[in-house]
């Protein structure tokens, strides 16, 4: 039955219109109708800036002899390891010669050969490139011991200074161990990796492009988005050890979270210098059929997350297994401080307190609300109702709309150890958003927390800040379906992100006190960008979760800057942040990609 589906799936595979409708029916069924209609848009729109790719894998000559003709301070030597099992012979002839093609010369390639006797000519062909060139080192193994073994086979004959991971039919750009050597030659990184496209035949006609995020640990927890082209230090892999078989599947994932726990400096190049061959027997297309793949990544995060001296629960997504909720053991039940300002509005304040009260899960809460100046009669009398439950206080800031200074003055009577800053306009849909907030903030690593936050019409209103969007910062995925998925999965899983909004913000009260609060001359814009900024600076993490949602009614209570006061006060505010971040707004976003487009946050190329 299993050589019936590896059959069935070539077949699929090898026709695209039958691929694409699988991959349609799989949306449809994980998705929904308008999610799927929605991401086929998007895909097609991303399908055609995919062609600005077209040459990727292309160096031309000029830039060849430059490269070669470099001269770099330290004379490092690269082993690249290559498990073989059963290779075409076309596509590993391929890989060997993308190897000899690179700029930089001072390489081992380190092939493993666990092919099966009906796939000799494997092992012929090896060792004729072996004679060839003495670069080249071959050894054919008494019995294939699976990825990880056969991995471990790939080291033990490596003397390189530092060690590259590369698929047995993958390519590497000409320029890949150039660009990694000047990596470690200029930033003295001991662990590198880069971005990567996706090919079927043909690696300058790219099926896709991943360009991704530095280095941030949530993020990789949720997903491998690591994955090629990593190189590291002999060094560094000494202090972890090698590849570990009760991983197979998820080998390379296990090991990278190793790594980057003891790596001193990691690099990412933002550049596409690996080409994965997208084939029948891709994992992206069959995982389904491998569940110990799944199974060994979820205990590669749990691992991870217990070497940090944390407990926690990982599950799979329903949309794809290889995508994790990691769920942190909570401690205790702390006491949160939910500060909420408010200006009359009063249905909008009835409904985002009655869904607190009614729908959270988590009960050790007190509920401050700051009210800033209200009128309105109906609002008076409830706030004469709600002083009749203890966990809630009324507080009056008398003074014209800042909103930096109306959460400071409320924080100051805030008596629990975590805050919750939420505008009066939201509406709780999760039960348990509170917890999905609470296990990140109660880390000692981590600064904000944010939550996704929908339209009335359940399109995205936030779903993480983007440094540089605009000039400034922005919201990523604004106006997306609720159900997207987005740009390599990232709506679906928490990550680390440069900023969150103060609409629903939770951070420890320790923090918040230490970080100054909101800055005052941003009364009304970017206040909590420059507060998570603030927080980066202290080396704090901030993350983005998709598990605690809201609905936002944005600026009801407000209004918008649509008054000539109000425009000139936001135009100040933009002035005042871009100044005071200009190096962050230089540098770019860290979690972004600088071949991403600052014009849309819905992560366009360039």
């Amino acid at each position: 039955m299993s050589h019936f589906r590896q059959l069935l799936r070539s077949f699929i595979y090898r026709h695209r219109s039958l691929l694409l409708f699988y991959k349609g029916i799989r949306s449809l069924y994980c998705n929904g109708i308008r999610a799927t209609f929605y991401q086929t848009c998007w895909s097609l729109h991303q399908k055609k800036q995919i062609k600005k790719l077209k040459r990727s894998f292309f160096l031309n000559s000029k830039e060849r002899r430059r490269q070669e003709q470099t001269s770099f301070p330290q004379k490092i030597k690269f082993s690249i390891l290559v498990p073989v099992y059963n290779t075409p012979l076309n596509l590993l002839s391929e890989m060997v010669i993308s190897v000899q093609n690179q700029t930089y010369n001072n390489w081992e390639l380190c092939l493993a050969d666990g092919s099966d006797a009906d796939h000799s000519e494997v092992s012929s062909i090896c060792q004729r490139f072996a004679q060839k060139d003495h670069r080249i080192l071959y050894k054919k193994l008494d019995k294939n011991g699976g990825i990880s073994e056969n991995t471990n086979q790939c080291i033990a004959m490596a003397s390189g200074d530092y060690i590259g991971l590369f698929d047995h039919d993958d390519l590497l750009h000409p320029a890949a161990l150039f660009e990694v050597v000047k990596a470690i030659c200029e930033k003295d990184a001991d662990f590198i990796y880069t971005d990567e496209g996706t090919f079927s035949k043909n690696p300058n006609n790219l099926v896709s492009a991943h360009f991704k995020p530095d280095y941030v640990p949530d993020t990789l927890r949720g997903n491998n988005y690591i994955c090629h082209f990593t190189v590291f230090s002999r060094d560094l892999l000494k202090l972890t050890g090698g590849f570990r078989k009760e991983y197979d599947g998820s080998q390379d994932h296990d090991l990278i979270l190793r790594l980057t726990e003891k790596a001193r400096h990691i690099v990412h190049i933002p550049q596409l210098l690996y080409f994965w061959r997208a084939s029948p027997n891709s994992t992206s297309l069959n995982i389904s059929s491998k569940p110990y793949v799944a199974d060994a990544g979820r205990r590669a995060v749990r691992d991870s997350v217990l070497r940090q001296g944390m407990k926690c629960i990982v599950e799979s997504l329903k949309i794809h297994p290889t995508f994790y909720h990691v769920r942190y053991q909570i401690i205790g039940t702390p006491l949160i401080s939910i500060v909420i300002p408010n200006k009359d509005h009063c249905e909008d304040l009835k409904r985002c307190l009655s869904s607190i009260v009614e729908k959270s899960t988590y009960q050790n809460f007190e509920i401050l609300i700051a009210d800033n100046g209200s009128a309105e009669p109906e609002l008076k009398d409830y706030y004469v109702e709600l002083a009749q439950n203890r966990n809630i206080k009324i507080l009056h800031w008398d003074h014209p709309f800042n909103y930096s200074a109306i959460n400071n003055f409320a924080v100051q009577s805030a008596a629990g150890e975590y805050l919750i800053l939420l505008n009066s306009d939201t509406e709780v849909i999760t039960p348990d958003w509170i917890q999905e907030m609470l296990m990140y903030a109660q880390r000692r690593d981590v600064g904000a927390v944010g939550v996704k936050l929908y339209y009335p019409d359940d399109t995205i209103q936030h779903a993480g800040i983007i440094l540089g969007i605009g000039g400034t910062a922005g919201c990523s995925y604004q106006r997306f379906p609720r159900e997207s998925t987005g740009y390599m999965m990232r709506l679906c899983y928490a990550q680390n992100v440069t900023a969150v909004t103060g609409a629903c913000l939770m951070v420890r009260k320790e923090y918040y006190l230490k970080a100054g609060g909101f800055s005052e001359d941003l009364a009304a814009a970017f206040n909590d960008v420059d507060f998570c900024l603030k927080l980066r600076k202290a080396a704090l993490l901030n993350v983005f979760t998709p598990y605690a949602e809201l609905y936002h009614f944005e600026s009801k209570s407000r209004g918008l800057d649509n008054t000539p006061e109000r425009m000139e006060r936001c135009q100040k505010e933009v002035m005042l942040f871009a100044s005071r971040w200009s190096k962050e707004l230089s540098a770019g976003d860290p979690y972004y990609n600088s071949n991403l487009s600052l014009e849309k946050a819905d992560f366009s190329l360039k």
